[in-house]
């Protein structure tokens, strides 16, 4: 293979590259129609009743805390095994990240662990819990929502790894991840690397309609121009003329919010992703399972993804001997596979508060061997194999 193999990529269509020039063409570049559109599209793809589009996953992650009220001091539960921001969200708003560890078998927060971690304290010692689909597969919300409710506790459900992922409930019904059944918000990202792509990008989902309001206001520097929401009167509004109405201009700034608004542009392109959302997964399992095929029983392969149902595979792992050996080695031969994560409880801002080694035993070893295989819908056939008999060779070495 003479070009790079990365371990995601985007795909940019013609149609793609047609509708945001048709964007760009129009009157509005943000804060237009466009916007409206791609709420609507993906909520219903999600499967929820509100969507509010914003700038990055981060924004959405920072955003759900605010309108859930995190301040100083609030205790919340999240996973190391995840992106830095789905810690760092709870900083922002000066509350405490607690970690608990990962299940060996799914790399997802262990909910054994989480409720050891409730029942060592009195009652409302925790406020939260921040589970994350990490790699693409769907945390059992319905088991998290009897413990949340259990503890009165609220839940956002990372699923930046996970539109279109799904779990199956009690009822034998599929609950697709970010769908507001059982978590209060659920947020997704839109990075280049992500099934939906726009560049940067990212959603808050919810069925909760205060907390969507909320978070209208929050995305946009508080500010809301909806007239039944005012709290001035209409006099001062007009700069003290009596009338039977608000003025077009006016706008009221109701709490401090933030700039992390998405343009038209940028949500006219996830708009028209979103329409190739269910062909892209169903690649990304036919890959998975290719990959699972080729690996199972290797002597070398301690663990990995495997073909689950409802598993949205953002990422495919597998745990490795020698990981940074073959990490170097695919590298050499054009294939850049990629570490999913440095526990987040043991990078140095967070060792600033205690954290150390030896308190995460599982995600600390699985951190030994974890490394993430190219996984995205344009992988071809013979990039695949090419990966695969890569890996076999290294260790047939």
């Amino acid at each position: 293979m003479s070009t790079v193999i990365p371990y995601g990529r985007q795909h940019i269509t013609e149609e793609d590259i047609t509708a945001v020039i048709e964007t760009l063409k129009s009157d509005y570049l943000t804060q237009g129609p466009k916007i409206v559109e791609f709420e609507e599209a993906f909520a219903k793809y999600i499967g929820c009743k509100y969507a509010v589009a914003v700038a990055n996953g981060t924004a959405a992650l920072h955003l759900c805390t605010l309108a859930l009220d995190v301040t100083e001091g609030d205790k919340v539960i999240t996973t190391p095994i995840t992106f830095a921001a789905s810690a760092n969200c709870v900083r922002y708003c000066g509350g405490e990240v607690v970690f608990a560890d990962i299940d060996a078998d799914t790399y997802l927060l262990d909910i054994n662990n989480v409720r050891a971690l409730l029942e060592s304290s009195p009652k409302g010692t925790y406020k939260g819990i921040v589970p994350v689909d990490f790699a693409g597969r769907a945390v059992n919300l319905e088991e998290y929502r009897k413990l949340a409710d259990e503890f009165g506790l609220w839940i956002i459900e990372d699923a930046c790894h996970a539109p279109g992922g799904y779990f199956v409930d009690s009822k034998g019904e599929q609950q697709f991840c970010g769908n507001g059944n059982f978590a209060d918000l659920a947020i997704f990202s839109f990075h280049p690397v992500k099934h939906i792509a726009c560049g940067e990008g990212g959603m808050i989902t919810t069925n909760d309609e205060d907390l969507y309001k909320k978070l209208l206001k929050l995305r946009t520097h508080g500010i809301t121009k909806n007239e039944d929401q005012y709290t001035n009167d209409i006099t001062f509004a007009t700069g003290g003329v009596q009338d039977d109405s608000y003025p077009a201009w006016y706008m009221e700034m109701q709490t401090l919010g933030y700039n992390y608004r998405l343009t038209d542009f940028q949500a006219a392109l996830g708009t028209s992703q979103l329409t190739r959302a269910n062909e892209g997964i169903a690649r990304r399992r036919n890959i998975a399972k290719t990959y699972e095929d080729a690996f199972t029983g290797k002597a070398y392969i301690e663990g990995q993804s495997g073909a689950i149902e409802g598993h949205a595979y953002h990422l495919y792992i597998i745990e490795a001997t020698d990981r940074l050996g073959l990490y170097k080695y695919l590298r050499k031969q054009g294939i850049y596979a990629q570490i999913h994560y440095i526990p987040c409880h043991l990078m140095p801002y967070y060792r600033e508060f205690g954290w150390k080694e030896g308190d995460m035993p599982l995600s600390e070893e699985y951190y030994k061997k974890c490394i993430s295989l190219p996984m995205y819908p344009t992988l071809t056939d013979d990039e695949l194999n090419f990966v695969i008999n890569t890996i076999d060779s290294y260790y047939k070495q």
